[in-house]
């Protein structure tokens, strides 16, 4: 079984920054893809971003350039740097986590950029 807990979420002035972190525990042998989406009310869940064990990254369109996924295997611990943060990154938001056919999601962690 694999456990996910998201944090550092919260309001934030349209400009400014957040830094999500996940912290997974459980019987984690391997992995290969761990990710960043986020959901409004109404609409669907959207990735945001991945990583892969090697290193290798990509974005949504819309937060290309301003959001940074990153990783620490030794402490199991993925994050999302998120700069430059607009009204429309107003979200909750989640890590997954796919594992021996099983996607694993965090309860989410709620993100409002306003003034």
């Amino acid at each position: 079984q694999v456990q996910l807990v998201e944090s550092g979420g919260g309001l934030v002035q349209p400009g400014g920054s957040l830094r999500l972190s996940c912290v997974a525990s459980g019987s984690i042998f391997s992995w290969t893809v761990m990710d960043w989406y986020r959901q409004v009310p109404g609409k669907q869940r959207e990735l945001v971003a991945a990583i892969t064990s090697g290193g290798s990254t990509r974005y949504a369109d819309s937060v290309k350039g301003r959001f940074t996924i990153s990783r620490d295997s030794a402490k199991r611990t993925l994050y999302l740097q998120m700069n430059s943060l607009k009204p429309e990154d107003t979200a909750v938001y989640y890590c997954r986590f796919p594992y021996r056919f099983v996607d694993y999601w965090g309860q989410g962690t709620q993100v409002t950029v306003s003034s």
